[in-house]
């Protein structure tokens, strides 16, 4: 098919030499010649202007469509060149223009897709401006608030005063916390991020995390509970303080949206050559897109899943888990089945 396509014009200048070349052979054959006669040389001249006015007819019959399918791409490239990158160059030939309106038609794809890239790239450096200026002048109003109330003793007594304290320490907490995100994610994203890689056993430090998380769970209305496996060596060769942040970004999203009171449940397991620390909690379900945007960095849930009391981030905890999973060459597994949550950090095993 494209070898026939690519002999369309050929062919149509071929057809018109030959059937100019029949005429003016027929034209000769019966044109009478009159040697003594003093028009013998038009006579001769018959067949030769035969054979000219056939070509020049014959090939602009046959070229006609052509040169009017040419007009219509030139009528498309100009809908192009004016923005209208949506326009499609209508292919309604099979010859070597097929392959033109096809390369124009590809090219404005192209454009339109790199255009709309640009487009939700700049929307996403808006969002993220306007999500960073609002996650980070919510903490810090309130602590200008909480000062200003100090500066001023506008404060009943003591204990009121103490609480007023602790309110902007944990908002300057918070807002610490946010920029810590920030920072992790980025350095993580520019491959900035320098491992200390020890090797240890990652059941213990999740037994160490789940001693210090459990306060933490029951001020939110929630328990934890930890089980592993003996049996089996969890030695892992990583970097201890990003596991431990991994491990404490998967209990903070599963104490946001775990349902109060709640259980959350948290095991070490080792199959695979690979060492699994599960985090399980039942909250409201989500629907599968949500599944899909769970990971993706900036993503918040809706606000009503979220224990009322619990300080909102970036939405960067899932991600950066991600990052320092892949990072030490692992993997987060996910789960979900009618409002059933399991995040799993999976981490080689070392040796």
């Amino acid at each position: 098919m494209n070898k026939r396509r690519r002999l369309g014009i050929r062919g149509k200048w071929l057809g018109s030499i030959t059937l100019s070349l029949i005429a003016g052979f027929t034209v000769s054959t019966l044109t009478p010649v009159f040697p003594a006669s003093k028009y013998w040389f038009l006579f001769q001249l018959t067949p030769l202007a035969t054979f000219f006015i056939a070509f020049f007819f014959t090939y602009f019959l046959l070229t006609r469509p052509f040169v009017q399918y040419l007009r219509t791409l030139a009528d498309g490239l100009n809908v192009l060149a004016e923005g209208k990158l949506q326009h499609r160059v209508p292919v309604l030939r099979q010859d070597e223009l097929t392959d033109v309106a096809a390369n124009l038609n590809a090219m404005a794809e192209r454009l339109e897709s790199q255009i709309e890239k640009e487009r939700l790239a700049e929307k996403s450096k808006m969002d993220l401006i306007t999500g960073l200026s609002h996650d980070l002048r919510t903490p810090l109003t309130s602590i200008v608030g909480y000062l200003g109330l100090l500066k001023n003793q506008t404060y009943r007594d003591e204990a009121e005063r103490d609480r007023i304290v602790e309110n902007a320490e944990n908002k300057a907490l918070q807002l610490k916390k946010l920029i810590e995100d920030l920072f992790e994610y980025t350095r993580l994203t520019d491959g900035a991020s320098e491992l200390r890689v020890l090797i240890f056993d990652v059941r213990a430090l999740a037994a160490q995390m789940a001693v210090e998380f459990e306060p933490i769970a029951a001020e939110h209305g929630a328990s934890l509970r930890f089980t592993h496996a003996d049996r089996l060596p969890a030695n892992v060769a990583a970097d201890p303080d990003r596991i431990r942040r991994a491990l404490d970004n998967l209990l903070m999203n599963a104490l946001k949206f775990s349902v109060k009171p709640g259980e959350i449940r948290m095991t070490v397991a080792v199959a695979d050559a690979c060492a699994e620390i599960a985090v399980r909690n039942l909250g409201d379900p989500v629907t599968a897109e949500q599944e899909r945007q769970l990971f993706e960095r900036f993503y918040k849930a809706d606000a009503s899943r979220s224990a009322d009391r619990i300080q909102p981030g970036f939405g960067l905890g899932l991600t950066i888990a991600r990052q320092i999973a892949e990072l030490h060459g692992g993997s987060i597994r996910f789960a979900h089945e009618n409002g059933s949550f399991l995040f799993a950090l999976r981490l080689p095993l070392h040796g």
